[in-house]
């Protein structure tokens, strides 16, 4: 792409919606991962002159299709691989029983019948035993593909997008919209199962661009929204944190989805946290130029793993319509825009002579916003370190307690000790006074029974003597 796409005076990046389209004038987005064509138009002239559309259903007689396109050699070891992935992918070629007028009809009211985004219920219908022939075809596919994981990735590619095409026929009676739905549920079936298999594969140099491209974003740390003329709140407006930290949470997540269109919900996501970022930080509503550069900003900052990865098996294994048109087609052709700029960034583009693009990229200048941040950080390192000390002067004070309240529960305990001692000699002493006093009553009731007796020993004596 030209270089006066990326500059401007007055708005920094600009890009026209003629740019996005097709070089082909076909009315589809383009992409620079296929030097500005669509994916149809960009395969249309990949294959080679007379080459026909490799066919991945069987004939109507039963017999399995050539599979020359498997890198055909010329000896006989070839010959018994091709036989085998003959077996593997349409089984024995023994005649099958046809798909009655009736059958057909029930399964493709079965499948109108199910729910956009209900990927259960279609695997429910598709492991029906009505929609065993479609269930059977899928499970030959995935058994085929991943017995030649080891084929270069853009004939795997191939492979999967003809698969697309040749299951979307047997839909062909639908409205375009219900077999954009269940081809949806197609690509996450298949994709999900494949990903191992063909995600950053060892025939291409995925794994070198990724490198390539995370050290390009990381040498880029230091350009500012305001280089890149980004709408970007400043003191006036009260803003709780980075606006556009949804958005670059959002491109990191890509890279745990498996299936492409869950990727391209990711890039869908952070596109529309941008605009929303955008319409915070700016008074007027955000076009087509702020989002471009927003979306660069948030690529700097996030630094997503695995970006290019991710980005080319979207391309090779997604649907086409999903990059070709709509929301996610426009989005991800502006993420493709956006890692295009990142990689051929220099001074012009951001305003700036070679010489201070260079100085910064040797960290020998600082954009006074960056410095700001830096600012902003020692003060809130040093407030944290403040805070750092106060919570060890109250983990102190906590401990200092926690030590007067267990002398004084020891003292609580010591004393509770000491009065259940004393209590018991004041009990051992009461009971002993009154064990005393029960032994002196009864001496003296001893007395008492004594002295009656001598008293009745004298009277019986005198009586005696009185009557001598």
């Amino acid at each position: 792409m030209s270089s006066t796409m990326w500059t401007d005076k007055h708005r920094g990046i600009r890009v026209s919606q003629e740019e996005l389209l097709c070089k082909n004038a076909c009315g589809y987005y383009g992409n620079p991962a296929w030097q500005g064509f669509c994916s149809k138009c960009w395969r249309d002239r990949a294959r080679p002159a007379g080459t026909p559309r490799h066919d991945t259903r069987p004939s109507n007689d039963g017999t399995p299709p050539t599979f020359s396109k498997f890198e055909e050699k010329k000896n006989i070891e070839k010959g018994r691989r091709i036989n085998t992935m003959r077996r593997l992918f349409w089984g024995s070629p023994s005649p099958k029983p046809q798909e009655s007028p009736e059958m057909h009809e029930n399964v493709l009211k079965s499948y109108q019948s199910l729910e956009p985004g209900d990927f259960t219920g279609f695997l429910k219908i598709l492991r029906s035993p009505s929609s065993q022939r479609l269930q059977s075809r899928c499970t030959a596919f995935l058994n085929t593909m991943e017995a030649y994981h080891d084929l270069p990735v853009q004939k795997q590619s191939d492979h999967v997008q003809d698969f697309y095409q040749s299951f979307a026929e047997y839909f062909s009676s639908f409205p375009e919209a219900q077999v954009t739905q269940i081809m949806e549920h197609v690509e996450k079936l298949i994709m999900t199962r494949l990903h191992k298999w063909v995600f950053c594969h060892d025939s291409c140099d995925d794994e070198q661009k990724d490198l390539a491209l995370q050290r390009r974003i990381r040498s880029l740390n230091w350009v500012t929204p305001q280089m890149l003329s980004v709408p970007y709140p400043d003191e006036k407006i009260s803003v709780t944190g980075d606006p556009f930290l949804p958005a670059i949470t959002a491109i990191i997540e890509m890279d745990a989805k498996r299936a492409p269109q869950d990727k391209l919900a990711c890039v869908s996501k952070c596109s529309q946290h941008v605009f929303e970022a955008l319409s915070v930080s700016n008074s007027e509503p955000a076009n087509a130029d702020d989002f471009l550069s927003g979306l660069i900003y948030v690529m700097l900052k996030a630094n997503p793993p695995r970006l290019h990865s991710n980005m080319q098996y979207v391309i090779r294994f997604g649907l086409p319509h999903s990059l070709m048109a709509g929301e996610s087609g426009y989005y991800f052709t502006n993420l493709s825009c956006a890692v295009a700029f990142i990689e051929r960034l220099d001074g012009p583009a951001l305003n700036l002579s070679p010489e201070e693009f260079e100085g910064y990229m040797q960290g020998q200048r600082t954009p006074s916003a960056l410095k700001k941040r830096q600012q902003t950080a020692s003060d809130t390192q040093h407030l944290l370190e403040e805070l750092k000390g106060r919570q060890e002067k109250l983990d102190q004070g906590v401990d200092a307690l926690n030590v007067q309240l267990q002398k004084w529960v020891e003292a609580v305990h010591s004393q509770l000790d000491e009065a259940t001692t004393t209590f018991a000699l004041v009990q051992m002493e009461i009971t002993t006074q009154a064990e005393f006093q029960q032994s002196v009553s009864s001496a003296a009731q001893d007395v008492s029974l004594l002295q009656v007796d001598k008293s009745g020993l004298v009277k019986d004596q005198q009586t005696k003597d009185t009557e001598c």
